[in-house]
């Protein structure tokens, strides 16, 4: 087995609220989990803590529970790490606020027998079959979204987790049945990755190859290189900033099984 992860801040100005994990539990198999963190705009959140305490929290509490407990589902423990980060600061912090600490969520968990997928919001699992193929696993809600809707705070504010938008891990646990979710035979699966937007964005925002050739980046170059490659596509002044960002949080991690 081999696993290969990385993360870098978008700018040395701001905490990295990406994060991200990987495990081997002594019961054998492997877990991956990556965060991002959603940034939120300027103004008050209702939070004292804020997305990088939150984000830490959530994810500790993810990795935990999925190495741990084999008999909980991954939208269950979803559901049960959401609540129990939302118990740790619901004395201290309005939870209800609209743009409370929240996060996107990859989890994937395999052992002998399959590998289970959970995806929320826009980052992106890959999963590479024995012969090559690679399937990318996308929870699309936000990109059905119009843009000029999402340049909009109000706007997005008015979709943000909630019926006919997109859903993220804030503080209601419900959210984890609206996860996408599947499991295949451990035998249909060579690798898996896992990337915040920030690293998906060679392929998804600047088109520098599909889904397989940033597999193949990943597994030639490790999660190191395809940031690389993605920071130097950010510093070129012929490109658009993407999704309103020069630069991004990134993280990749990345597991051959």
């Amino acid at each position: 087995m081999r696993i290969d992860l990385a993360s870098a801040p978008g700018s040395e100005e701001r905490p990295n609220e990406d994060w991200v994990s990987a495990t081997i539990p002594a019961s054998g198999g492997g877990v991956l989990v990556a965060l991002d963190g959603v940034t939120p705009p300027s103004g008050e959140d209702g939070c004292v803590h804020g997305v990088p305490w939150f984000a830490a929290r959530l994810g500790g509490r993810l990795t935990e529970l999925s190495g741990s407990r084999r008999d909980m589902t991954l939208d269950r423990i979803l559901a049960e790490s959401v609540r129990a980060t939302a118990e740790a600061h619901r004395d201290t912090c309005d939870l209800s606020h609209v743009r409370t600490p929240q996060a996107t969520v990859v989890m994937v968990r395999w052992d002998e027998a399959c590998v289970e997928h959970l995806v929320l919001s826009d980052s992106v699992l890959l999963l590479q079959a024995p012969g090559g193929e690679v399937t990318a696993v996308l929870d699309d809600r936000l990109d059905r979204v119009p843009r000029e809707v999402l340049r909009s705070v109000a706007g997005t504010d008015a979709l943000r987790n909630a019926e006919g938008g997109f859903f993220t891990a804030a503080a209601d646990p419900a959210v984890a049945a609206l996860a996408v979710t599947g499991r295949t035979p451990r035998g249909q699966v060579r690798a898996v990755a896992a990337l915040t937007d920030g690293a998906s964005r060679w392929t998804d925002t600047f088109g520098e190859g599909d889904w397989a050739e940033c597999l193949a980046v990943l597994r030639k170059e490790g999660a190191e290189g395809l940031i690389g490659r993605v920071r130097a596509l950010e510093r070129d002044p012929a490109r658009p900033p993407a999704r309103y960002k020069r630069h991004d949080d990134a993280s990749a991690v990345y597991a051959e099984l």
